[in-house]
């Protein structure tokens, strides 16, 4: 099942996956601090605008580096649309800030995750849930696992750039 779309999961799954677009959406955002964040991104396609908000797993405060784990594999809309667009804006609760970005590899990824397994032992049971469904796979937490998991679903550091955020919803000139 690696490239799940979200219109392929359960509705209340999809729900529960969207309830942090709602604290964005009102002002609120802030309230999760560096756990989440939310990715504008411009449509490969369409040129539009896109939000998602998206789990952090590892937030370097040094850098202002964040890494998120694409959920719906390398179909992900908003990892297809970075790809193909370039930079994009993040926004941590306080403002879009405009922001560069990186795939991370394979050995690398499965290290964060790692970390960010051992830094939520609390709640592996339900991240391991939530991997199992997304994946179609039985996810374990084992490091053959979490490689194979990386593996399907990409990791990307998102981090500070220091150019303008484009306020255009059209595609950008050529």
């Amino acid at each position: 099942m690696p490239g799940t779309r979200s219109q392929d999961l359960k509705p209340w799954l999809r729900a529960l996956f969207a309830l942090p677009n709602a604290l964005y959406d009102n002002g609120f955002g802030w309230l999760l601090g560096h756990r989440f964040l939310q990715l504008t991104h411009t449509g490969r396609h369409s040129g539009r605008r896109f939000r998602v908000v998206l789990e952090v797993v590892r937030y370097d405060r040094s850098t202002g580096e964040a890494t998120v784990l694409s959920g719906y594999g390398r179909g992900a809309d908003w990892l297809r649309n970075l790809q193909a667009r370039g930079p994009a804006a993040v926004d941590f609760g306080r403002g879009p800030a405009p922001a560069a970005y990186r795939v991370l590899g394979l050995e690398e990824a499965a290290e964060v995750y790692a970390a960010y397994e051992w830094r939520n032992l609390l709640i592996a049971p339900l991240v391991r849930w939530t991997l199992t469904v997304l994946l179609g796979w039985r996810y374990d937490g084992s490091p053959e696992a979490r490689r194979r998991m990386v593996a399907e679903l990409p990791m990307v550091a998102l981090r500070p750039s220091g150019a303008e955020v484009p306020q255009s919803s059209g595609p950008p000139a050529t």
